[in-house]
C-alpha cells in the first residue's frame, strides 16, 4: 500500500473568503496540526465548507493567506485530497477503477495500479465489489470507495465536508470507525466539517466552532477521543457542553 509520508500543517491567516460574491469568513486565523483530526462546527451558512474549500486550493480568498507547511496555497494539489458528502464518484468507471484514477494522479506506475486498488477494496470492507458500478452501490458503500479514493493517492492533508451527514445512524457509525481506523494506518492530517457534536467528539483532536460571520468563537482540545468509553467521562462531557454553549451564542 502506499504510504502517506506525513501529516502537512495549515494556516489560515487573517482570511476572508466570499460565496457567490457574498463575504461569509472574515479574517479567520486558524492553524492546523500536521497529523490531527481538527473538526469545524458550526450552524449553517457561518462559511465551515468555504474554508474547507479554501484550503483545498478550490477558492482564492478576498484578503489574507492560506498556506500549506508555510507555502501559500494557490490551487489544488495532490497532496491536499477532498472527500465531500455528495457522491463524487465517476459514474462511469467502476469501483477499481475510480481508485486507480488517484493512484494514477499520484504518479503510480500502471502495472502496480490494480493491485494497489484491490488493496484499498479490501480494506474498506468492499471486497468482491471491485467492478462494481457507483450506481449498484448503496450510501454508505459509495462513501467508503470515496474514502478509499480519498487517501489512495497518499495526500498529506484530507478535507471532508460532511462526508457521513447523508447516512442513516448505524452506517454513519461504521463509517466513524472505518475512518479512525483507516487514519490509524494512513496517518494524516485531517480537516472534517460536521453538524453533530458527538461526531465531532468522538473524531476530533481538536474542535473549532464558527459563529455566524465565520469567526472562530471556541477552538477547544478533546480528550481521549476515539476511546470507546470517551462520551462517559467528565472531561470529554465538559467539551461536548462548551461546544453546545458556543454553538447557541
Amino acid at each position: 500500500m502506499t504510504s502517506v509520508i506525513s501529516g502537512m500543517t495549515l494556516d489560515l491567516d487573517d482570511v476572508t473568503l466570499s460565496y457567490t460574491g457574498t463575504p461569509v469568513v472574515r479574517r479567520l486565523s486558524l492553524e492546523v496540526r500536521p497529523g490531527e483530526i481538527l473538526v469545524l462546527t458550526g450552524a449553517s451558512g457561518c462559511g465551515k465548507s468555504t474554508v474547507l474549500r479554501a484550503l483545498a486550493g478550490l477558492l482564492v480568498p478576498d484578503s489574507g493567506e492560506v498556506r500549506a507547511d508555510g507555502n501559500p496555497v494557490t490551487g489544488t494539489d495532490r497532496d491536499r485530497a477532498v472527500v465531500f458528502q455528495d457522491n463524487a464518484l465517476l459514474p462511469w468507471r467502476t469501483v477499481r477503477s475510480n481508485i486507480e484514477l488517484a493512484l494514477s494522479l499520484r504518479g503510480e506506475p500502471r502495472a502496480g495500479r490494480r493491485e494497489a486498488a484491490d488493496r484499498w477494496i479490501e480494506e474498506v470492507g468492499l471486497a468482491g465489489f471491485g467492478d462494481y458500478l457507483p450506481k449498484s452501490l448503496s450510501g454508505g458503500m459509495r462513501q467508503r470507495v470515496q474514502l478509499a479514493r480519498g487517501l489512495a493517492g497518499a495526500p498529506r492533508a484530507v478535507m471532508m465536508d460532511e462526508p457521513f451527514g447523508a447516512l442513516d445512524s448505524q452506517t454513519r457509525g461504521a463509517m466513524q470507525r472505518l475512518l479512525i481506523d483507516t487514519w490509524r494506518t494512513h496517518p494524516t492530517t485531517v480537516v472534517f466539517v460536521t453538524h453533530d457534536v458527538d461526531e465531532a467528539v468522538l473524531l476530533g483532536d481538536r474542535a473549532a466552532v464558527l459563529g455566524r460571520g465565520g469567526e472562530l468563537r471556541e477552538l477547544l482540545d478533546v480528550p481521549h477521543p476515539r476511546v470507546a468509553d470517551a462520551a462517559d467521562r467528565p472531561d470529554t462531557r465538559a467539551v461536548r457542553s462548551a461546544l453546545l454553549a458556543a454553538l447557541e451564542r
